[in-house]
């Protein structure tokens, strides 16, 4: 089970795209709600959540945790004890820790990019404490995955995806999406 933790200001596109992309490869993955099971996004998108953040269960049916950026939707999920109780679980655990855009800096002030390769929206690297920033638009170092920002959602969601599966698995979901190239 991956929590997807969703609070008023997230960025859709960077929370929804990537967790379709999980559910087109089979994995379990439930939106969460901060304060309560209906947030609404960055640009005024309401969102009616699996379950709100009183509802999680941090135990061993968890994978990892994925944290969307937005503003103030990232200042809402670093405020948040529920949270910041699942980074840190994932962190203890060795469990996956995904954060896109502004999200990585909620890492970045706990500690947990010291050495680590990542990236973010531009603008926030200052708050990657510790990180060795990437120029790659999805980032993996270990269990942390980093993405820069919302053109980059489809992708991320496929990242975590070989993450948790394979790459085979994930480069099948990929050719179904018929993503744009030159």
């Amino acid at each position: 089970m991956i929590y997807f933790f969703l609070a008023d200001g997230f960025e859709e596109t960077e929370a929804l795209a990537p967790l379709d992309v999980l559910r087109r490869a089979g994995i379990s993955a439930k939106t969460v709600g901060i304060g309560g099971k209906t947030v609404t996004g960055s640009h005024g998108i309401p969102v009616v959540c699996d379950i709100s953040d009183s509802e999680i269960s941090l135990d061993k049916n968890l994978d990892g945790i994925f944290l969307p950026g937005g503003m103030p939707g990232t200042l809402n999920l670093e405020k948040s004890k529920t949270v910041n109780k699942a980074i840190d679980y994932c962190a203890e655990n060795g469990l996956l820790i995904a954060a896109i855009c502004a999200a990585p800096s909620i890492l970045g002030h706990k500690g947990l990019l010291k050495n680590k390769n990542a990236i973010c929206f531009p603008g926030f690297e200052s708050e990657l404490e510790g990180a060795v920033l990437s120029d790659k638009f999805v980032c993996e170092d270990g269990n942390i995955l980093t993405a820069k920002g919302m053109g980059s959602a489809v992708e991320f969601g496929l990242k975590i995806a070989e993450y948790l599966l394979d790459s085979e698995k994930a480069n099948k979901i990929r050719s179904t999406l018929q993503i744009y190239h030159d």
